[in-house]
């Protein structure tokens, strides 16, 4: 049985999966809404509309 990603200390359960609580499923959420989690991109590159103008 896989572990939670969150804590990683007690075994995913099939209401939460693949966490093991409402507390690291939320917690997860929350990493969501305030962008913890995100594709990181270098600052220097230019938008492609702004080369054609």
């Amino acid at each position: 049985m896989a572990t939670c990603p969150i804590c990683a200390k007690a075994p995913a359960q099939p209401a939460y999966r693949p966490f093991c609580s409402k507390r690291c499923a939320d917690l997860d959420l929350q990493r969501w809404f305030t962008g913890a989690y995100r594709i990181p991109v270098p600052e220097d590159e230019t938008p492609p509309d702004a080369e054609e103008a």
